[in-house]
């Protein structure tokens, strides 16, 4: 059996049409009748040919290839996000690599050195931290970055994000018009604008009411850390209801109250979110939060992205999207107020 790899001259000749016809029909994005691309396909599959992408790339410039850059997969929202980051890319005609970083700014230098080194056309960083030449670095490459769910004060940076000083502000106007004053926070991972944002949302509206916070502990954004932040605040002079930071913790911080502290939630506390992750509305939970935006968030990303790749755009943009609160059964309900 021959081993030699069929060619687009090959498929050329049995579709009965150009070479350059047959590289039409597998460029993305580039025009080829119908019953050109059905005889092409169909000589291609007669013939087990497959496009050589890489050398496509190395001839074109162009990979179509995007790196998207993920800290971690448990939290339940960047699952579903990356999701429809894959399906909206590939809509448009590109192809994503997926890369795992820690959330330190060393660690995702080093990938993206990696993820470079795949001649990307672009890179999407989701829910990680960078130090701030690591922009520069890329735009020196010539590939555009764009931070979802995560700002940097470096303002050469596109970044799209939920408004979350906006949603911690709701947060704490909804558990003030429901009466609570003794309110704890706990917090994720220091070193995310989005902790830093929905904190001082938080802060403020309490503030402008005259309150102060009762209680503060860190979650890190885990699920053990926030069980952990749990039990330290609810020891002795637990509050009436808590902020937590998003609703991978959450979920953990419910079920030590409910389970191990044996406190009644929403009764004895109230318990808000932020993310509205498929759990949240999970009846052993039915947590009130608030909703980040994914849809939006991602198709602002996707735009932005692609407007530098295609457009070779380089003003920078910052898009903050505000998110509606679900009230569910979580926590008490204001009066006048309606789930």
């Amino acid at each position: 059996m021959s081993t030699a790899k069929v060619t687009s001259q090959q498929v050329a000749e049995r579709a009965g049409v150009s070479q350059s016809a047959v590289s039409r029909v597998f460029t993305p994005g580039a025009s080829a009748s119908k019953k050109t691309v059905e005889k092409v396909r169909k000589a291609a599959a007669e013939l087990g040919y497959r496009p050589n992408v890489l050398a496509r790339a190395m001839v074109s410039g162009k990979s179509r290839i995007i790196g998207l850059v993920v800290a971690y997969l448990e939290n339940q929202f960047y699952p579903e996000a990356l999701e429809k980051l894959s399906n909206e890319l590939q809509q448009r005609g590109y192809h994503v690599l997926i890369f795992l970083a820690e959330q330190t700014a060393g660690n995702i230098d080093d990938v993206v050195e990696e993820i470079l080194d795949y001649q990307v056309d672009g890179i999407i960083a989701a829910s990680v931290a960078m130090s701030s030449d690591l922009s520069d670095r890329c735009r020196a490459a010539g590939v555009p970055m764009v931070l979802f769910n995560r700002s940097q004060d470096d303002p050469n940076m596109s970044a799209v994000t939920s408004d979350n000083y906006a949603g911690g502000r709701k947060i704490a106007e909804f558990l003030l018009a429901a009466g609570h004053r003794k309110i704890g926070h706990i917090a994720g991972w220091e070193g995310a604008s989005t902790q830093r944002d929905r904190e001082a949302g938080f802060i403020s509206a309490l503030a402008e009411a005259g309150v102060a916070l009762h209680s503060r502990a860190q979650g890190d954004f885990t699920m053990e850390k926030a069980a952990e932040a749990t039990r330290k605040m609810f020891t002795s002079d637990p509050p009436e209801a808590v902020f937590v930071a998003n609703d991978h913790m959450a979920v953990a911080v419910m079920d030590t109250l409910r389970f191990e502290l044996g406190f009644k939630v929403p009764e004895d506390v109230s318990v808000v979110g932020f993310d509205d992750v498929p759990a949240a509305g999970w009846p052993a939970y039915n947590l009130t939060t608030v909703r980040q935006p994914a849809n939006r968030m991602v198709a602002d990303t996707v735009e932005i992205l692609l407007d530098q790749i295609e457009n070779k755009s380089d003003e920078p943009r910052r898009i903050a999207i505000d998110g509606p609160l679900i009230l569910r059964g979580s926590a008490r309900i204001p009066e006048g107020w309606t789930a």
